[in-house]
């Protein structure tokens, strides 16, 4: 993979209020793992790196992934059986990295689950494009619709449902859970809430009362309170 003429720099440790989509980087490579991190930021995305099979699965759990960018060769473990371990829980978009670019290696890769297959030979350029359009291929048909565990949230019918069972929630509420879900287990401060939510003028107490009431009327688990900070909407790991 060419390495010229690119500075290397992390990905931003803070998301700011806009949605950014994070990036699982499979690799135990440190040079790949900072060129990619540096091509991935600079188009708007958040890099999560693991170097091994167990940093990988830790990864997933923890993390709100938008895509994996898995290498085959690990140490401790192959990236095959990582892919085959995910794909039992989660349908995350996944692409393959590989040094090894033999035609038996792509078709195992793609029979396990992975959308895509790129031999290492490729730009950094050519990797982060065609991530972008596995995500292209892989956005929901219905992206004002999510569910979370239990919870579906329709953005168009502004309607909440638990197990199917429509949930009543205040305008305020139903924006409130809103603004939670475009920042998966992102720690908002009260100050940031409030001024989506509310506006600048009024009392900034509301905040706490209106995440008291969205744990009582669908799960306390959903939200959890980061002390001093704010509050962090933490949905079940798809």
């Amino acid at each position: 993979m060419n390495i010229r003429g690119k500075r290397v720099t992390e990905a931003p440790a803070r998301a700011t209020l806009h949605e950014v989509q994070t990036v699982l980087l499979v690799e135990d490579e440190p040079e790949i793992v900072g060129l990619l991190t540096d091509f991935l930021a600079d188009e708007g995305f958040g890099v999560v790196a693991a170097g091994d099979p167990p940093a990988a699965i830790d990864a997933l759990g923890s993390h709100d992934v938008a895509c994996v960018v898995l290498d085959v060769m690990l140490p401790g473990g192959s990236g095959f059986d990582v892919c085959r371990r995910i794909r039992e829980h989660s349908d995350v978009p996944l692409l393959f990295l590989s040094a090894r670019g033999e035609d038996e290696d792509k078709l195992r890769g793609l029979a396990l689950g992975a959308d895509d297959y790129i031999v290492k030979s490729a730009t950094p350029a050519e990797v982060v494009a065609r991530v972008k359009a596995v995500l292209r291929r892989s956005a929901p048909r219905n992206p004002h619709r999510r569910t979370y565990g239990r919870f579906t949230l329709d953005r168009a019918a502004h309607e909440v449902t638990a197990d199917g069972t429509p949930v009543a929630l205040t305008a305020r509420e139903f924006e409130l859970l809103a603004l939670f879900a475009d920042h998966p287990r992102q720690v908002l401060t009260r100050e940031q809430i409030f001024e989506r939510v509310w506006g600048d003028w009024g009392d900034r107490s509301a905040v706490a009362v209106y995440v008291r009431r969205l744990r009582e009327k669908l799960d306390p688990a959903l939200f959890a309170t980061v002390w001093g900070v704010g509050y962090r909407f933490d949905p079940p790991v798809p």
